[in-house]
């Protein structure tokens, strides 16, 4: 080829281009973006909505179903799915993927706004927010203190979250589990009710005084100015001294009637770091910024801050994502290292000087790699390092190929230079085909669709990028190094292990050849009847679509029954808090009382605020192995199964997309009391399962309500309007928010509106009540209605607007959720249910959906025809085609009984796995057919030259087969069970389908023979 014989008698411009190269490969990995995990931009928008006191019910009819109903009129909506509480409600909608995130988030955006004048006015929040992984925390600082006030605590929180917030590459900083300051105002119902002051004319002062109307502009002369009006309250005492009502002569004052003061909100998230009193900082990382150099930035800035702390509260940095990035990415390094040692290893057969070129191909084409990489905007993460391992062993096959041509060519008495082109020209629509083979197995996983194609679109970019890369150096640098470097007049029998390895493929491969040549039917029965036993392997190792995380950390969730208050739940969580500081494998662990901890996991989002509720992160010592985590894990499982006063779930966390537990069942009807029944009768089916742990039925018990039952005919003739009843009770209770109070020094805090009250509404707040009719007259709310109690659905769901329960489980100990799910089914089908109710599968089988749903049918269809477009291109011939593919198969084999002999399910990974192991295979199977052809056309007949073909072309595959499997090895042994199933696939495949196919080909050679004048 012209490339080739430029770069060999150029050979200064083609030295001085690569050293370009590798310099930019060097500057582009210290510079480009790191992060843990690969970055996803999914088209989902959780919309969450807070209305404290209301049932889910009214949640359910109030807010959920106009906002649904707006949402649902988008175009390209996939699914909204809602989670309906007490008291709050979370809609997520979600689009195709593919959508333009900010166009639909600002659609999202647009119809909530212009929907918020239908839903009650007296919502306390409602949030629209975006599923972006880079909102993840990557840094937790507690504030660690016994005796500190919460407004010490809180104060300095802020001051680190605005010292934070200065790092140009933070975002989200957060200070939580202390409760905010506010400004009070307890309202004295029963003497405005004396007075006859109308309540809404009380409410109404007080807004209109919160007003900030700019007047304006003014010009004078030949200057503008600004007209500033009276603006804010200043002071509390502006506050009191509001004329709230005004008749008869009589001025009533705000001070005449209630008490302003501020104070501490109502507690709802308390946080202890191993048991002491705490609060936390928590801040995440923007999108594409390199957390390593982040980290550089806001270390000063803690040691500084520090230093301002009084000596009753200590910094500690409880978790740091950058320290697990760099250790992670610091092991992977390792991996490499050793992977290149053993690649070197492995190069020995090759001689000195012909692993030396080889040697340098490698970090010369992962350089280049590298920059293809940072060119496509991808990061450098856990993903992209294994691709490039994965790449590590099989770029040197290209180079090994060439190198091993041209010393056979040597051999034969060529110069160098002649060498190194000849041999190079003969090689290369050989290289050329082995390399686009690889990179079209590799290319359909750039689409993969959704979730799971975006998380791991990195590992087949850093491949494909890294193969390219190598054909390159291959047909260039290569060359031109032999050219240099080898020696003219080598030893026509090669090296000590040269000579070792031919003589044992002479009297091994060459004879087993032979006779598989003179019984082809047998031997052809014998591999694919190894193919046919490989798949029973499949149902035995199982299905799990992603596995647990190898980090060391886990999260124990405390569900404490139903309407637990705050105190008693604080009181429930010390006691496991207790248990858990007494393993000696535990660093930290970071209690969280009626809330989740800061999301901290891409895929595990904060827990709402629910009083019955607390989380427990637990972070093991950085040494912690995963089996050790495992143990430990099984231990607390078993401790906590019997604990008596609450629920206690420890819960490793999961890789992949989100979702609400491995298994997960929801059942769809309309009515809430034929869906409980039905709900019971899954919830039993699936706990008398011995695979499983941790059943949970939202319906499983109903909570009990206060209801208060309005006479609204009394009322009427009365002259009360029930929207004032509901306003009052709302005050009496909740309180409510009636504007912002700033102070001189530009902090905001809200003003609430209350009775007077302890510091939690009891039930004799609803004594001395009186509610005023259109005359002011008040009239005592027992006049009104009647108080009792009633039970309601704790909690329920919407999917597509149609209404569900969701019954959830996780699994024992070695249990996979697909074993568990085939022996429930046939139950689950037996269960009648009403006209209109059905069940759908959720968790692990919903999410296998996704990913290997239609769009993988349609990638794999796409390999399939990738592979025999580009054979047929090469050869010419659907016989050659044929016998080059028929090595696919025979990779099945020791990639399946890898994954058995290793305790690993088939997985996503492992699938990816065996997608690009096809690829490898067939790049083999090329050059032998290829070498035969041309053997052929050189007047050799047909079994002679399949004879020599497979003898000579063994020596360059099992050169290659074993780079490879030397480059695997470190990731097999990777401790990080979303990386280590790859590289078992591979290794394994490579090993069985190395030993078969050399034998498989020739004999698929013989039988179907292709034309070679159409070569």
């Amino acid at each position: 080829m012209n490339l080739t014989n430029f770069s060999v008698r150029n050979y200064r411009f083609t030295l001085v281009i690569f050293i370009m190269i590798a310099v930019v490969g060097m500057i582009t990995l210290r510079t480009m973006p790191r992060a843990e995990d690969p970055q996803i931009n999914p088209p989902a928008y959780p919309i969450t909505i807070v209305y404290p006191g209301t049932s889910p019910r009214d949640m359910e009819q109030l807010v959920v179903k106009p906002i649904e109903d707006k949402l649902y009129e988008l175009s390209n909506v996939d699914n909204i799915l809602t989670t309906i509480d007490d008291g709050l409600a979370v809609i997520t909608i979600n689009f195709k993927y593919g959508e333009n995130i900010d166009n639909k988030y600002q659609e999202v955006e647009r119809e909530v706004n212009a929907l918020k004048s239908d839903l009650p006015q007296d919502i306390y929040k409602i949030n629209i927010g975006k599923v972006d992984p880079s909102d993840v925390n990557v840094l937790q600082i507690v504030l660690v203190s016994e005796n500190a006030s919460f407004k010490t605590l809180k104060k300095f929180g802020d001051d680190l979250k605005e010292q934070l917030q200065k790092v140009t590459d933070l975002k989200n900083v957060k200070v939580s589990g202390t409760p905010d300051q506010i400004v009070r105002i307890e309202l004295q119902l029963d003497k405005i009710a004396a007075l006859k002051i109308p309540l809404k004319v009380v409410l109404a002062s007080l807004q209109s005084e919160d007003l900030n109307i700019p007047g304006g502009n003014i010009n004078a002369g030949n200057q503008s100015f600004n007209v500033k009006t009276g603006g804010r309250y200043k002071n509390l005492d502006e506050v009191t001294g509001t004329v709230v009502y005004n008749a008869n002569g009589k001025i009533t004052y705000l001070r005449d009637i209630a008490s302003v003061s501020f104070e501490n909100d109502e507690e709802k998230h308390i946080t202890r770091l191993n048991g002491h009193r705490c609060i936390l900082v928590d801040a995440a990382q923007k999108n594409g910024a390199n957390i390593s150099q982040t980290q550089k930035k806001y270390l000063p800035v803690l040691k500084e801050f520090e230093k301002t702390l009084p000596a009753n509260i200590k910094l500690v940095k409880a978790f740091d994502q950058a320290d697990n990035v760099d250790k992670r990415l610091s092991h992977l390094g390792v991996d490499f290292l050793i992977a290149i040692g053993l690649v070197l290893f492995t190069l020995l057969p090759l001689g000195n000087r012909a692993s030396l070129i080889v040697m340098v191909a490698i970090p010369l084409s992962l350089a280049l790699g590298i920059v293809g990489l940072n060119v496509f905007g991808f990061s450098l993460n856990q993903l992209t390092i294994v691709g490039l391992v994965v790449a590590l062993g099989l770029l040197v096959d290209d180079s090994i190929v060439v190198v091993e041509n041209i010393e056979r060519w040597l051999r034969d008495g060529y110069s160098k230079k002649e060498a190194a082109i000849k041999a190079t020209q003969q090689i290369t629509p050989a290289v050329i085909g082995c390399t686009a083979m690889l990179a079209i197995s590799f290319l359909p996983m750039l689409f993969l669709p959704g979730g799971p194609g975006e998380f791991i679109r990195g590992l087949p970019m850093a491949v494909i990028c890294s193969v390219l890369a190598s054909m390159i150096v291959s047909l260039t640098v290569v060359p031109f190094l032999g050219s240099r470097v080898l020696r003219d007049h080598i030893d026509p029998e090669g090296n000590v292990f040269l000579r070792a390895l031919k003589k044992g493929i002479s009297t091994t491969y060459s004879r087993l050849m032979h006779s598989a040549l003179h019984r082809p039917v047998l031997t052809l029965l014998i591999a694919f009847g190894l193919f046919a036993a490989s798949i029973v392997l499949f149902p035995v190792i199982g299905f799990k679509l992603f596995p647990a995380s190898e980090k060391p950390i886990f999260l124990v969730n405390v569900r404490m029954p139903q309407q637990t208050s705050l105190s008693d739940a604080d009181r429930i969580s010390r006691m496991v808090e207790d248990s858990l500081g007494k393993s000696r494998l535990v660093k930290y662990y970071t209690a969280n009382i009626g809330k989740g901890n800061p999301q901290i996991y891409y895929n595990v989002p904060q827990h709402p605020e629910k009083s019955d509720f607390a989380q427990i992160f637990v972070q093991l010592d950085e040494d912690a192995r995963p089996l050790a985590k495992k143990h430990l894990i099984d231990t607390l499982r078993a401790r906590f199964a019997s604990f008596p006063y609450a629920r206690v779930e420890v819960k490793d966390f999961e890789q992949g997309p989100p979702i609400d537990a491995p298994i997960a069942i929801r059942i769809f009807g309309d009515d809430l009391d034929s869906l409980r029944k039905i709900a019971f009768q899954v919830d039993r089916i699936i706990d008398d399962d011995k695979g499983t742990a941790y059943v949970d039925n939202d319906l499983n018990t109903l909570k009990t309500d206060i209801k208060v039952n309005i006479n609204r005919q009394k009322a009427s003739t009365l002259g009360v309007f029930t929207a004032d009843i509901d306003r009052t009770l709302r005050l009496a209770i909740a309180g409510l928010k009636i504007g912002t109070f700033t102070n001189e020094t530009g902090d905001d805090y809200d003003v609430i509106v209350s009775s007077k009250h302890d510091k939690f509404a009891m039930l004799d707040v609803f004594k001395n009540l009186f509610v005023n009719n259109t005359i002011g007259t008040p009239i005592p709310l027992s006049q009104l209605a009647t108080i009792n109690f009633e039970t309601s659905p704790a909690a329920f769901g919407h999917f597509d607007k149609n209404r569900f329960v969701e019954i959830t489980a996780y699994t024992q100990k070695n249990v996979l959720a697909n074993n568990v799910l085939k022996r429930i089914m046939t139950k689950l089908n037996a269960i009648r249910m009403p006209q209109g109710y059905y069940y759908k599968l959720s968790g692990e089988a919903e999410s296998e959906g996704d990913a290997f749903g239609g769009g993988f049918l349609t990638v794999i269809l796409l390999t399939i025809f990738l592979f025999v477009a580009i054979l047929i291109l090469q050869f010419k011939t659907f016989k050659g085609m044929l016998i080059v593919l028929s090595v696919i198969p025979l990779g099945v084999v020791g990639g399946v009984l890898m994954l058995w002999l290793s305790g690993n399910p088939m997985s996503f990974i492992a699938i990816i796995g065996f997608i690009g192991l096809a690829g490898i295979e067939v790049k083999n199977s090329i050059l032998l057919v290829d070498f035969t052809n041309q053997l052929r056309i050189e007047g050799m007949s047909l079994e002679e030259a399949i004879e020599k073909a497979g003898e000579i072309r063994f020596l360059p595959v099992i050169l290659t087969s074993l780079t490879a499997i030397g480059g695997l090895i470190p990731l097999a042994l990777n401790p990080n069970p979303q990386i280590s199933p790859l590289a078992l696939v591979l290794i394994g495949g490579l090993i069985s389908s190395t030993i078969l196919s050399r034998i498989v080909t020739p004999v698929m050679y013989k039988l179907i023979p292709p034309q070679i004048e159409a070569i």
